[in-house]
């Protein structure tokens, strides 16, 4: 017998669901639908220019591993979201799948028991009921493309997506943001180079064809005609921050043929906060101040946010505590619901 060529460091080859036959269990509701027909469209007024006054707020868990804690959180943010919808666009955060550095935990699509069974059949299948509810509630979600399957699952839930600084590099992000429904921003590197961002810009704006799944989950050939919708995230890299003035003048002026309005995004956490949730503020308020003092490149910005402060260490079967983040250190409710208010007031106008 001769030896194997083939899958010699591969344990099982297990076939998911279609994304057809989660989508017929879990089907899109008309009110859902209308919400992210509604916001994708909103948050392309920001980013085009049509509506100045107003900032999108991606708020939310760095990742998303318990969905009660989840909709506890969908339930504070909605009525801010409401209060404040005359000065901001806010999207919840619901990132499903985390990159990492070496290994970890992938998040909920991968291991949704937090066990490692990796039943990622039962990840999709989570993800789409949470986003359903969430949606349902009228707050619309945001999240990052991480996997290149995932999305033909989840995306008709999505409103806005990250591509994170780990992949905008890669060739098959920027294709799979090429195709998209909804815009895109495109964070900058980890060690902070912006260029990086720069080219999956520009690379995302044309056409692709490459190698997908159909809704049947068939091998398929994927033509796509560009996204006009996309932007960059600065979020800082290599320990050094990019929030400041000079910092966002660099990008505005490195995307200044891009023929985008408002295309710079400032994400509070990450190398911007020096890894330290509580610092999350004072950069929004920086943020805020440059928008306010004429800066009006700056489409938005992200903050992570959970129930309660801080994070937590994820150990196999170590029971863990409700609303506290498992990956990046968060601001808790009660921060996040006063610096929203704050902001706000900073940016309502004052009579002359």
């Amino acid at each position: 017998m001769s030896r194997p060529i083939d899958n010699q460091h591969v344990i099982e080859i297990k076939a998911l669901p279609s994304p057809r036959a989660i989508k017929t269990k879990l089907p899109i509701t008309d009110q859902a639908a209308a919400l992210v027909v509604e916001t994708r469209e909103a948050i392309r007024r920001i980013l085009h220019g049509q509506d100045r006054d107003r900032l999108l707020v991606i708020v939310g868990p760095c990742s998303i591993h318990d969905p009660d804690a989840a909709y506890e959180y969908a339930a504070k943010l909605k009525p801010v979201a409401d209060a404040l919808r005359d000065r901001f666009l806010i999207v919840m955060r619901t990132y499903f799948e985390k990159p990492r550095t070496t290994v970890g935990w992938k998040g909920l699509i991968n291991d949704p028991r937090l066990d490692g069974t990796c039943d990622i059949a039962t990840g999709v299948e989570l993800a789409r009921s949470i986003l359903l509810k969430i949606n349902q509630l009228g707050l619309p979600c945001g999240t990052e493309l991480l996997d290149p399957i995932s999305p033909q699952y989840v995306a008709d839930l999505i409103s806005w997506v990250a591509i994170g600084a780990r992949t905008t590099e890669s060739q098959t992000h920027r294709e799979i943001a090429s195709g998209v429904s909804m815009p895109v921003g495109f964070k900058n590197g980890t060690e902070g180079s912006l260029q990086v961002a720069v080219n999956a810009m520009i690379s995302a704006r044309a056409p692709h064809h490459f190698v997908g799944i159909n809704a049947d989950g068939q091998t398929a050939i994927i033509k796509t005609m560009g996204n006009p919708d996309r932007h960059i995230v600065l979020r800082g890299g290599g320990g050094r921050t990019n929030y400041e003035a000079e910092h966002v003048a660099r990008a505005e002026a490195a995307v200044a043929g891009a023929d985008i309005a408002r295309p710079i995004m400032i994400d509070c956490s990450h190398d911007n906060s020096n890894k330290d949730h509580t610092r999350q503020g004072l950069v929004a308020h920086e943020v805020l101040r440059q928008f306010r003092d004429g800066r009006q490149t700056i489409m938005g910005l992200m903050l992570e946010s959970n129930l309660s402060p801080g994070k937590q260490a994820w150990k196999e079967g170590v029971a863990l505590l409700h609303g506290v983040s498992i990956t990046d250190a968060c601001l808790g409710w009660d921060e996040t619901a006063s610096l929203l208010a704050e902001l706000a007031e900073a940016l309502t106008p004052r009579p002359a």
